[in-house]
Protein backbone atom coordinates (compact mmCIF):
# COMPACT_ATOMS: atom_id res chain seq x y z
CA UNK A 1 0.00 0.00 0.00
CA UNK A 2 1.09 3.82 -1.03
CA UNK A 3 -0.07 7.39 -0.13
CA UNK A 4 0.11 9.21 -3.56
CA UNK A 5 0.99 13.13 -3.48
CA UNK A 6 -1.40 14.59 -6.24
CA UNK A 7 0.57 15.79 -8.76
CA UNK A 8 -1.34 19.23 -8.01
CA UNK A 9 0.91 19.61 -4.53
CA UNK A 10 4.25 18.25 -6.75
CA UNK A 11 4.33 20.13 -10.39
CA UNK A 12 4.49 23.86 -8.67
CA UNK A 13 6.50 22.38 -5.58
CA UNK A 14 9.68 24.80 -6.80
CA UNK A 15 7.70 27.45 -7.13
CA UNK A 16 5.28 27.58 -4.19
CA UNK A 17 5.83 27.18 -0.99
CA UNK A 18 2.66 25.89 0.32
CA UNK A 19 2.87 23.36 -2.25
CA UNK A 20 6.35 22.52 -1.38
CA UNK A 21 4.79 21.96 2.32
CA UNK A 22 1.64 20.41 1.35
CA UNK A 23 4.40 17.58 0.02
CA UNK A 24 6.55 17.56 3.28
CA UNK A 25 3.79 16.96 5.60
CA UNK A 26 1.99 14.66 3.14
CA UNK A 27 5.62 12.23 3.45
CA UNK A 28 5.93 13.10 6.86
CA UNK A 29 2.16 11.57 7.73
CA UNK A 30 3.05 8.69 5.13
CA UNK A 31 5.83 8.00 7.22
CA UNK A 32 4.39 8.39 10.53
CA UNK A 33 1.46 5.55 9.65
CA UNK A 34 4.13 3.12 8.14
CA UNK A 35 3.14 4.02 4.67
CA UNK A 36 5.58 4.38 1.64
CA UNK A 37 4.92 8.42 -0.41
CA UNK A 38 4.60 8.37 -4.14
CA UNK A 39 4.61 11.66 -5.74
CA UNK A 40 2.61 12.01 -9.27
CA UNK A 41 3.69 14.85 -11.75
CA UNK A 42 7.53 14.72 -11.47
CA UNK A 43 8.60 16.15 -14.92
CA UNK A 44 12.31 16.86 -14.47
CA UNK A 45 15.26 16.08 -12.01
CA UNK A 46 14.67 19.62 -9.99
CA UNK A 47 11.42 18.16 -9.07
CA UNK A 48 12.75 14.79 -8.55
CA UNK A 49 15.73 16.34 -6.21
CA UNK A 50 13.29 18.22 -4.01
CA UNK A 51 10.88 15.79 -3.15
CA UNK A 52 13.91 13.17 -2.25
CA UNK A 53 14.90 15.58 -0.37
CA UNK A 54 11.82 15.94 1.98
CA UNK A 55 11.43 12.15 1.91
CA UNK A 56 9.12 11.10 -0.60
CA UNK A 57 9.80 7.39 -1.55
CA UNK A 58 8.59 6.93 -5.29
CA UNK A 59 8.40 9.34 -7.86
CA UNK A 60 6.34 9.05 -11.01
CA UNK A 61 6.11 11.55 -13.97
CA UNK A 62 7.80 12.02 -16.92
CA UNK A 63 11.22 12.86 -15.20
CA UNK A 64 11.00 9.26 -14.17
CA UNK A 65 10.10 7.79 -17.60
CA UNK A 66 7.56 8.57 -20.38
CA UNK A 67 4.27 6.32 -20.47
CA UNK A 68 4.88 3.27 -23.16
CA UNK A 69 2.77 -0.02 -23.90
CA UNK A 70 2.48 -2.81 -21.69
CA UNK A 71 4.56 -4.88 -23.40
CA UNK A 72 7.75 -2.40 -22.65
CA UNK A 73 6.93 -2.02 -19.12
CA UNK A 74 6.96 -5.73 -18.45
CA UNK A 75 10.32 -6.17 -19.86
CA UNK A 76 11.54 -3.76 -17.03
CA UNK A 77 10.41 -6.17 -14.63
CA UNK A 78 12.66 -8.27 -12.46
CA UNK A 79 12.10 -11.91 -12.77
CA UNK A 80 9.79 -12.28 -9.81
CA UNK A 81 7.85 -9.99 -12.16
CA UNK A 82 8.05 -7.47 -9.53
CA UNK A 83 8.27 -4.20 -11.23
CA UNK A 84 10.93 -2.18 -10.93
CA UNK A 85 10.69 1.38 -9.27
CA UNK A 86 13.36 4.33 -8.93
CA UNK A 87 13.61 6.07 -6.17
Amino acid sequence: MGLKIDGGFVKNILDDPIDDAMVEVIARIGHVMGIKTIAEFVENTDILERITGLGVDYAQGYGIAKPSPLGCICLSTNPEGIAIARK
